[in-house]
C-alpha cells in the first residue's frame, strides 16, 4: 500500500457523509437532477463523486466491483484503507464502478429476486459529461418529464422492464452526480 492511499478521505466525515448521503437521496428519489458531492480527493481515475459515493455507501461489509481503469491499484488500495469494502466479482458485488463500457455486460450485475428486489447491485457509472439534457425521463419522483445525458438508452429500457427487479444506477463526473432508480421509464428524444 502506498502512501497516497492514506489521504483523500473525508476529513470531517460525519458532517461531510450526512451532506453526501443526503445528495445521493435527492438524486435518487429526483431522477434527472445533478447534485454536487464534494469533501473527498480519490485517486485517478476515480471522479470526486464517485469517491464521494463510495466513501458514504460502502463499508467493509459492503461487496464492491472495480472494473477498466478503476481496477487499478490506486484505488484498491484507496478503498481498502478508507472503506474496507471486500473486493469481489461482478456477480457478486452490491455496488460495481467503472466507465459504461467497462461495466458491460450487464447481465453479471445482480437484479434482486422477486420476493427481495433490494438485493441488487447498484452501479456507479463514470461518464465524460452530465447534464440535463438527453434522454427523456418519466416516472416516480419525476413531476412531468426530466432529461439526463446518459450512455445509452436501450440498457435502461430493459432494465426497466425488469421492474421491480433491476440494477440501480448513479452517473458521475468530477463532482457531480445523477441517480437513476430502475423505476424510471427511459425513453429516446
Amino acid at each position: 500500500m502506498t502512501s497516497d492511499a492514506l489521504t483523500g478521505g473525508f476529513a470531517k466525515a460525519p458532517q461531510q457523509s450526512a451532506r453526501a448521503f443526503r445528495g445521493l437521496l435527492e438524486v435518487m428519489a429526483r431522477p434527472g437532477t445533478i447534485h454536487l458531492l464534494e469533501g473527498a480527493a480519490p485517486p485517478a481515475p476515480l471522479s470526486v463523486a464517485a469517491g464521494v459515493a463510495l466513501l458514504t455507501l460502502a463499508d467493509g461489509t459492503t461487496p464492491l466491483h472495480l472494473t477498466g481503469a478503476a481496477d487499478c491499484a490506486a484505488v484498491r488500495d484507496w478503498v481498502t484503507f478508507h472503506i474496507g469494502a471486500p473486493l469481489v466479482a461482478a456477480e457478486d458485488a452490491d455496488f460495481a464502478l467503472g466507465r459504461w463500457q467497462d461495466l458491460q455486460p450487464l447481465h453479471r450485475f445482480r437484479i434482486g429476486q422477486p420476493d427481495y428486489p433490494d438485493r441488487s447491485a447498484t452501479l456507479i457509472v463514470e461518464v465524460d459529461r452530465l447534464e440535463a439534457a438527453g434522454a427523456r425521463l418519466t416516472g416516480p419522483g419525476i413531476k412531468d418529464a426530466a432529461h439526463l445525458s446518459l450512455p445509452e438508452v436501450a440498457a435502461f429500457r430493459a432494465n426497466r422492464a425488469l421492474f421491480p427487479l433491476g440494477f440501480d444506477v448513479l452517473l458521475t463526473c468530477g463532482a457531480q452526480v445523477a441517480g437513476l432508480p430502475r423505476s424510471t421509464i427511459v425513453e429516446d428524444v
